[in-house]
């Protein structure tokens, strides 16, 4: 009886060992799951705007998440987004759930080819955004200041575009969100903006493509933006080739550079497809996607 009695204990004390050798494991995997960069893809670059079959897509891209579209402008007042109804709401989270893919931010894709200085409704449309962040769960909106808002060549609107920005900054911080612009401004320039606008909640959505276009080497205009500065990056060039065949790019630099900031969030493909198959997404999405990850994710 004695000896069957320390058997037993001994088994017990093995079998504690054990749980807390696995739990230690499980715990370990689960610290490698949380990486430093995600990547993610445009839902309206892959032809499944505000669509619920982008997340399927995405995870067969192997994607970590999908940028989100509010859906069309137009002469609207508003986005033609269901990202307003609770019925639609659930459908996305669902299907998120389901692909394991997260959403970086909701995009205000719109305003590539309308003006956020003149439109009117201005307002309407980005408190329709931010209920849509607060409603999905999402920090971070991207809005493009487009052809319309070019700073460069119309300098007239910064006083306008900056008023509606700290508007629009105090709005976000309700939900405790950001808002990421693009402009086709350098990084010197663009800091000095966001310096202006004076807000923590309008950040950068820095454009690889941008850099390029303006002769700048792209780690050093993320050095020079900053970690406090950056919300998220749009890590892709124009058409003509994929991200790994593109000499334009030195990634394993702009990493190191990212690295040495101690900068963490998405990155984003927009484009940077093959022009001889320009219309083939799983191809260029999927090739792009993988090269991102294994730069970034190891």
């Amino acid at each position: 009886m004695k000896l069957t009695y320390l058997k037993r204990n001994s088994i017990i004390v093995v079998i504690a060992v054990l749980c807390s050798t696995f739990n230690s494991c499980g715990i370990a995997q689960s610290s490698i799951k949380k990486q430093q960069y995600k990547v993610a893809v445009c839902d309206w670059m892959i032809l499944k705007r505000q669509k619920l079959g982008s997340f399927e897509l995405a995870s067969e891209l192997k994607a970590d998440g999908i940028e989100l579209d509010m859906g069309g402008l137009g002469n609207r007042e508003t986005f033609d987004s269901k990202l307003a109804d609770p019925v639609e709401v659930k459908k996305f989270k669902d299907k998120s759930k389901e692909f394991n893919v997260g959403i970086s931010s909701i995009a205000m894709s719109g305003f590539y080819g309308q003006s956020f200085a003149k439109r009117e409704t201005v307002k309407k449309m980005v408190q329709d955004c931010i209920d849509a962040m607060k409603t999905m769960n999402v920090k971070v909106a991207y809005l493009p200041l487009g052809n319309q808002c070019d700073l460069r060549k119309n300098p007239e609107l910064r006083p306008i575009i900056i008023e509606r920005l700290q508007w629009a900054a105090k709005q976000v911080a309700k939900i405790g969100g950001v808002i990421a612009i693009e402009t086709t401004l350098d990084a010197t320039a663009e800091k000095k903006l966001l310096k202006e606008i004076g807000c923590k909640q309008i950040k950068s959505s820095f454009n690889f493509s941008n850099a390029i276009e303006n002769r700048k080497d792209i780690s050093a205009e993320l050095a020079i933006l900053g970690k406090k500065y950056l919300a998220q990056i749009h890590a892709s060039n124009t058409d003509g080739f994929w991200l790994q065949n593109d000499k334009a790019i030195n990634m394993p630099k702009i990493k190191a550079t990212l690295d040495k900031m101690n900068w963490e969030g998405w990155l984003i493909v927009e484009r940077s497809r093959d022009t001889t198959q320009v219309h083939n997404v799983k191809a260029n999405y999927g090739a792009n996607v993988a090269y991102l990850k294994r730069i970034f994710q190891n």
